[in-house]
């Protein structure tokens, strides 16, 4: 079917190419041609139908609107209530208009034949409720007239611009003009019904009215309720402000900030904010409500109390009749006869008065409250003083009631009247009005006005009471004689208690920021913790103090009998310490939502602050210190009206927290103090993790260490043998026998300790661990009781890893190598010998393990790890570890198919899929990283030798009755000629190096392992050797390498972890929950624990291996790969910055998605990705040297 285009009856033809390519059969016989015939007309009954349905549903449609609008305009009592039906007010309003006699419907019809007449046809213009404004509803292809969905203007004529000016030159070229002329005569223009006018035409516009008028103000009456719509027209168009009446004037319209509102930050999330408005205390133009005279002065009141711009028009401040008959013709006096008694001109006088008043004296707060029978408090505050102006008026909407209330209300004003600004009410001139038209008549009414009174001379109100009390004193007042029309405006104070409580605390807080001066009183005789500034209380603080300050989780807070705040109708607080606090006040902070059970709380009773500072007292020292400065500041905010207990409990805590930081800082390194936000904001990781746990205590130390191994405790003024420890992840793996792993730890020492200069507590962790060695192996877990599992065959070579790194990053660390080790098992049969029993220099430890390893080990561990406990699904296979050096390769190998000793060591656990006491990834054989961590610490120790600072050029092994020197050099140098030609899986499918081509399913990429015993892992696409990469680059060349990671980026790389294994692979699963029981072998019970999910602490190892092969690969390529390291890295910082625990977690699901079974907040992760930023910061550094 195709439309006719000038929409005419019947007018509609048939493509009949296309209905014979469709319908005409293929053999052409006449026979055929009535079936053809028969099947083109039943087509056309169904296009036919198809059309009438349509047709049916938009008559369906304008019936509805027909039947809405008579309701509205004549039945309604929220409508304008026409009531008979008029030729000025017909039934249906008129869409059209044109310029011709009335004719019937067969004339028009007619008409719009005749195109010379039919131009003249004038649509007329208004807005379409729930439509996208943006689109013009006049445009073709539009039903909106069709429908009567139209709210019609009768008296605008619809514009047709199109799209461009060349669309309609004379049109573009007048208004252009005319706008041009206004922009020339005024400082402001207003956009009225601006949404009937096509958006780009009103840019235009006012693109020409900028370039006569630069800094035009542009207000705009959008009438409508749509917050997106507003932003788009405000964001397009340059709105200065939006005008609304005042039946938008509730809290969020009449104010910056509600009553009690938080102190922002100077340094604050940007969120979305309404655009600025412009209050109008008369009826909106677009509006058909009829309002009563009584309701003239209580909406000026209303608006008067905004933070904003207020207008209003001649007709309202005279006091002519809200009807809208009056507003089409009104009938304004001579301005000679028009004065302050003139309508209600006396009293916007005083009004306007006194809101400029209130913005000069930083009256920013605003509280609206709703109140029985039209009555309505305003309240604006003063958020430095506390000073309030309050506002009663009583509004009458439709009819003027003549009686009082019967029960006179009263109403609570928080503090003391000082005054009353201002009394005025609406009186009846006379009482002889016979008709709704008499009593409306503005000539009937006048506006009695009292200013600067006290409240026993208001004849409107009298005090009832004084109410007192701590936080609750105020007074409350009777609306004894207070009638529709009327308004009265209070000027409150606190109560003297509470200004003075309010003073001193300001004061007290100035040491955080300048904005507490105004309104700070000085206090005779403060408390003596108060005479001085916070920091230097917290100077004082050690990191591990400031561990206790800021954090604790839950799990860490109840090892000393306690537990994080619980707000009721809430979740716990994230840590016990200021964080916890911290993390839920940003929230609530930006968006002043003080109806937050917190806050609810917090005015509630004393608890919070109880707890926070009982707390820290219970710790003594430094910390019970602080504790007592947060006691004496809440003892100030304890006095206070219970609705600024939020604010200055947020102040107080803000500004605590912000010189709690400062104090953190100080205590680091360079690299921290100059570092931008996203670096120091990971390096509070180091404070997050490092504390000192009552349940876990870390080896012993030899006693002959020196250098302040055994701080004074500021408690006790003993040594304090409590060492702090690295916790792996918050809140799983951080109490008890799982705080501290081996590995974990070790992952962590570089980026946690190192980077941020906290080299005595690296140190002393790193010889901690060293004591552990047994069977050449560094304990993995360590029980209360002694006992330890050696289950890890990486751990100690992440130990190797960080003593490396420690001699490199310290100044003088390589004098770590001469340093005592207390071995707690100096032979693999030993029990646990006491600190200081066998004494070892460093160096003779790392040698026992190279020696151990090239000598092969294998054992069979006890799987205990405190008071008998064993590992309850390994199998009996897995408790055999083995581990040593292939005499070919050099390359490190270990494990079998029944462990899993590397990072990915999930065992399964689930009997009903199969899959318990399995290794879901055993990577036996040689993995990747632990042959680049193994060349590493034997090219390490190459260069200590060949620089005097190692005693030991090889190590000797015995076999077969004879012993066997392989030197350092030697082992090496295998290892560096075996790398690529073992693990890197070559572009070419012929490659005869390869060993099981069929296997082989990525190609350009490093293998995971070689010699695994399921040979199609060796194969496997994980993100592993981006690590041997960063540790010793020099295993791959340049090419190759940067194909691999190409690979690595685009299967592995996700939002912000890596996938740990290929998509590709027929066992990925991206989620891992480790409660789901079922039947899939590869799934149940978190199986695919590194079967897929999302790793955070690889990608550090990636970008920072990409960062070192694209500057090998050229200025321009580094440059660019360091763009788009920094765009990865910024979805970290913006986690960061929104998560409640402040860290970076252990691990994602596919695609980022958050994993309920993940650490929040992980070492490993944080201290990998503040590695990168240190790379990039050294990286910046040697080129500006």
């Amino acid at each position: 079917m195709v439309q006719d285009p000038r929409y005419r009856r019947f007018g509609n033809t048939v493509d009949m190419s296309g209905a014979l390519d469709l319908l005409l059969p293929p053999s052409l016989n006449q026979s055929d041609v009535p079936d053809c015939c028969d099947a083109f007309r039943r087509r056309l009954e169904e296009l036919n139908f198809d059309l009438y349905r349509e047709m049916n549903q938009h008559a369906a449609q304008a019936i509805d609107c027909i039947v809405g609008n008579v309701v509205y305009e004549r039945v309604a009592a929220e409508g304008p209530q026409l009531g008979k039906v008029t030729r000025k007010h017909p039934l249906c309003p008129r869409y059209f208009l044109f310029p011709f006699e009335e004719m019937s419907v067969e004339e028009e019809e007619q008409l719009m034949e005749q195109r010379q007449k039919a131009c003249l046809l004038l649509a007329c213009d208004g807005w379409v409720k729930g439509d996208d404004v943006i689109r013009n509803f006049a445009e073709s292809g539009s039903d909106v007239y069709l429908r009567r969905e139209l709210m019609c203007l009768e008296d605008t004529i619809k514009l047709r611009y199109g799209e461009k000016p060349e669309d309609c030159p004379y049109l573009w070229s007048h208004m252009t003009t005319y706008t041009e002329m206004t922009a020339r005569l005024f400082s402001g223009v207003q956009l009225v019904r601006c949404l009937s006018t096509p958006l780009h035409v009103t840019q235009a516009m006012l693109a020409a009215a900028r370039a006569v008028r630069s800094n035009l103000y542009v207000a705009a009456d959008l009438s409508t309720a749509d917050q997106v719509m507003e932003s788009v027209y405000v964001n397009r168009l340059g709105i200065s402000s939006l005008v609304r009446g005042a039946a938008a004037a509730d809290s969020a319209g009449l104010c910056r900030e509600p009553v009690g509102a938080f102190i922002q930050p100077s340094l604050r999330p940007l969120i979305p904010a309404t655009p600025h408005t412009m209050f109008m205390d008369s009826p909106d133009s677009h509006s058909n409500m009829e309002s009563s005279v009584l309701d003239i002065l209580p909406t000026s009141v209303l608006v008067s109390m905004s933070c904003g711009a207020t207008c209003s028009s001649r007709g309202h401040d005279e006091m002519l009749h809200q009807r809208s008959e009056v507003r089409e013709d009104p009938q304004y006096s001579f301005w000679d006869r028009v004065g302050l008694q003139t309508g209600m001109l006396a009293v916007k006088l005083v009004l306007n008065r006194l809101h400029q008043q209130m913005a000069a004296e930083g009256f920013t707060q605003v509280c609206v409250e709703q109140l029985e029978g039209g009555v309505v408090t305003v309240t604006r505050c003063c958020p430095s003083s506390q000073q309030s102006v309050v506002a009663v008026l009583w509004r009458d909407i439709k009819t003027p009631e003549k009686h009082h209330p019967p029960d006179a209300a009263s109403i609570f004003l928080p503090g003391r009247v000082e005054e009353v600004l201002l009394e005025a009410q609406t009186f009846v001139r006379r009482n002889n009005m016979t008709d709704d038209r008499d009593m409306n008549d503005p000539a009937d009414w006048t506006v009695e006005v009292k200013e600067h009174i006290q409240l026993e001379d208001s004849r409107a109100v009298k005090r009832a009471g004084v109410v007192s009390g701590p936080g609750r004193g105020g007074e409350e007042v009777v609306l004894e004689r207070f009638t529709p029309g009327s308004a009265i405006i209070f000027r409150v104070g606190l109560d003297p208690l509470s200004r003075q409580q309010l003073g001193s605390l300001r004061r007290h807080l100035i040491q955080f920021g300048p904005q507490y001066q105004n309104g700070s009183l000085a206090e005779p005789g403060p408390p003596s913790v108060l005479s001085r500034p916070l920091m230097t209380i917290m100077e004082r603080l050690t990191l591990a103090d400031l561990n206790i300050l800021l954090y604790r989780c839950d799990a860490e807070e109840r090892e000393e009998g306690g537990g994080c705040y619980h707000i009721p109708s809430g979740a716990p607080l994230s840590y016990g310490g200021l964080q916890g606090l911290m993390s839920v006040l940003a929230e609530i902070r930006p968006q002043n939502d003080l109806g937050h059970p917190f806050c609810e709380n917090l005015r509630h009773g004393d608890w919070m602050m109880d707890y926070v500072s009982n707390r820290l007292l219970s710790r003594g020292g430094a910390v019970g210190e602080v504790g007592l400065w947060f006691q004496a500041m809440f003892v100030y905010l304890k006095n206070l009206p219970h609705y600024l207990l939020p604010c200055y409990f947020d102040a107080i805590i803000q500004g605590a927290f912000r010189t709690a930081l400062t104090a953190v800082f100080n205590h680091m390194s360079r690299f921290v103090q100059d570092g931008s936000s996203l670096v120091k904001q990971l390096s509070l990781g180091s404070v997050q993790m490092c504390g000192v746990s009552p349940s876990w205590t870390p080896p012993p130390l030899s006693p002959h260490l020196k250098d302040g191994t055994h701080p004074l405790s500021d408690v006790t003024n003993q040594e304090d043998h409590r060492c702090v420890s690295l916790a792996a992840g918050l809140p799983h793996f951080c109490a008890g026998t799982f705080r501290c792993w081996g590995r974990d730890t070790f992952m962590s020492v570089r980026g946690l300790l190192l980077l941020t200069g906290r080299h005595l507590e690296a140190r002393n962790v790193l010889l901690s661990f060293a004591g552990t060695l047994r069977y050449g192996l560094i304990a993995n877990l360590l029980g209360l009781s002694g006992s330890a599992r050696y289950n890890s065959r990486d751990a100690v070579w992440w130990w190797l890893q960080c003593v490396q790194e420690f001699c490199s990053l310290v100044p003088d660390g390589i004098s770590i190598l001469r340093c005592p080790v207390s071995r707690i098992y100096p032979t693999n049969e030993s029990q646990p010998q006491p600190a200081g029993a066998w004494n070892q220099p460093l160096c003779d430890v790392i040698q026992e393990v190279m020696q151990r390893h090239l000598q092969g080990i294998r054992f069979r561990e006890t799987g205990e790890t405190d008071a008998g406990q064993s590992d309850r699904n390994i199998t009996d296979e897995g408790y055999n570890v083995e581990a040593g050096v292939d005499q070919t390769t050099g390359f490190i190998y270990g494990g079998n198919r029944s462990n899993c000793g590397t990072w990915m060591d999930k065992m399964g656990e689930s009997e009903r899929a199969h899959n318990k006491g399995i290794p879901a990834t055993p990577r036996d054989g040689s993995a990747v990283e632990l042959v680049g961590l193994c060349k590493s610490a034997v090219r390490w120790l190459v260069e200590l030798h060949s620089n005097g600072n190692f005693p030991y050029v090889s190590v000797s092994i015995h076999r077969g009755g004879q012993t066997y020197s392989v030197s350092y050099v030697e082992w090496n140098h295998k290892i560096q000629e075996n790398f690529e030609r073992k693990f890197y899986i070559s572009l070419d499918p012929q490659n005869p190096e390869e060993d099981r081509p069929e296997l082989v399913h990525k190609r350009g990429i490093y293998k995971d392992s070689v010699g695994a015993s399921s040979p199609w892992c060796d194969y496997q696409l994980r993100p592993n050797f981006p690590i041997a990469m960063t540790v010793a680059p020099e295993l791959f060349s340049v090419e190759k390498a940067w194909e691999a990671l190409t690979v690595a980026e685009k299967k592995l790389l996700g939002p912000l972890g890596m996938k740990t294994l290929d998509p590709d692979d027929l066992v990925y699963c991206g989620v891992y929950n480790n409660n789901l029981d079922n039947d899939n072998f590869h799934q149940a019970r978190g199986f695919n624990y590194h079967q897929g999910p999302e790793w955070l602490w690889p990608v550090g190892y990636f970008l920072r291996a990409k960062l070192y092969f694209a500057k090998k690969l050229g200025k321009e390529m580094y440059e660019r790969t360091v763009k788009v390291v920094k765009n990865i890295l910024s979805r970290h910082a913006v986690h960061l910055e929104r998560s409640p625990w402040k860290g970076l977690p252990e691990l994602t699901n596919e695609d980022g998605r958050p994993c309920s079974f993940s650490c929040d907040s992980h070492a490993s992760s944080m201290a990998a990705i503040l590695e990168v930023l240190y790379d990039l910061s050294s990286a910046a550094q040697r080129t500006r040297v």
